[in-house]
């Protein structure tokens, strides 16, 4: 069994235990006038495995001083990210952040795709010497200066910021390569904790079950995007297939490099998506080339029974499910 299929089948058993292992069941819950029990749960859940992670940063500490993290498209790896980092600094440990975009190469030495179009989610779009020198002189106890990459030139900027850690702090770092270990060629991997952040489940029992994780993610970055980023669902879901191309050429081949695998569904996910999803699809008319798609999904949220507005509201402001729908204070 894979580590990916071991972190489902937990999943599965739990929601067995409970008697929750089907979408009708949900769907039972959320008719009784029990959401906010479901929520509560699920966040319940969710708060266990995050200390679960950090524990595991704790024990590794003196072997383990960066800790990588990656997944694919939607899956909370933003908020999972703060929470385990938050779990992190209740048993005395100091996440420091290093952010890999800031390790773009310029922009005339990033590689291109078969299309021409600069392709920044190549490996090669990385500068891979920098940052496996940084991390060595950061290990070794000594000062660097974090590079600060400038999007709108294209460029890195000429002043940094500095850099050292102290005994209790720990590198955190979160990208699409995270868990290649081409990234960091030089150093010990031994030396590295790399945890993989996905929406895992599915609910497999039951006449109504929900076993694509990879729509559900779509309809988190429909929600999302919708809100924050001011791209359409149509877009969205046009979007969506070279999404999966990248995902399946720099994510799920290392996926099985994680020390830790998190999964960051929760039980109320797609009721929760449905109150905001549903109208948005709908606006999709006939004659887009995202109708199809868009129809799919509304067939699969007309399985399931949406969360109401008071229960929406009980969901904790630093849930995962607020990096999609907002009000989130991580």
């Amino acid at each position: 069994m894979t580590k990916i299929q071991a972190a489902r089948q937990e999943y599965t058993n739990w929601c067995r235990a409970l008697g929750m292992d089907s979408l009708e069941k949900i769907n039972e819950i959320l008719e009784a006038g029990a959401g906010i029990e479901l929520i509560n749960l699920s966040e319940a859940r969710q708060e266990r495995k995050y200390a679960e992670v950090a524990d595991q940063i704790y024990w590794n500490r003196k072997r383990c001083r960066i800790v990588m993290m990656s997944g694919p498209s939607s899956s909370g790896k933003t908020s999972s990210s703060l929470r385990i980092a938050q779990q992190a600094r209740v048993l005395g440990l100091n996440p420091q952040v290093i952010e890999l975009d800031n390790y773009f190469v310029d922009r005339e030495k990033t590689p291109r795709d078969k299309d021409g179009n600069y392709d920044f989610e190549a490996l090669g779009a990385m500068d891979v010497e920098l940052l496996g020198d940084q991390l060595k002189t950061l290990i070794a106890g000594g000062e660097v200066e974090i590079p600060k990459f400038n999007f709108i030139k294209g460029c890195r900027e000429d002043k940094g910021t500095p850099m050292r850690l102290k005994p209790n702090d720990i590198l955190f770092m979160e990208g699409i390569h995270a868990l290649n270990p081409a990234l960091t060629p030089g150093l010990d991997h031994d030396g590295i904790l790399r945890v993989y952040i996905s929406a895992l489940s599915s609910l497999p029992e039951g006449k109504k079950y929900h076993g694509s994780t990879t729509d559900k993610r779509l309809l988190r970055r429909i929600v999302r995007d919708n809100r924050t980023r001011g791209i359409s669902p149509e877009e969205n879901i046009l979007r969506w297939p070279s999404v999966r191309r990248g995902e399946n050429k720099n994510i799920f081949p290392f996926e099985e490099n994680a020390d830790v695998v998190f999964n960051s569904s929760t039980l109320y996910d797609l009721p929760l998506l449905k109150y905001y999803a549903e109208p948005l699809l709908c606006g999709i008319s006939v004659s887009s080339p995202a109708y199809a798609k868009a129809q799919s999904l509304l067939e699969l949220l007309g399985k399931v029974v949406c969360l109401k507005p008071n229960e929406i509201a009980a969901i904790p402001p630093t849930s995962i499910m607020r990096e999609f729908i907002g009000g989130q204070t991580l």
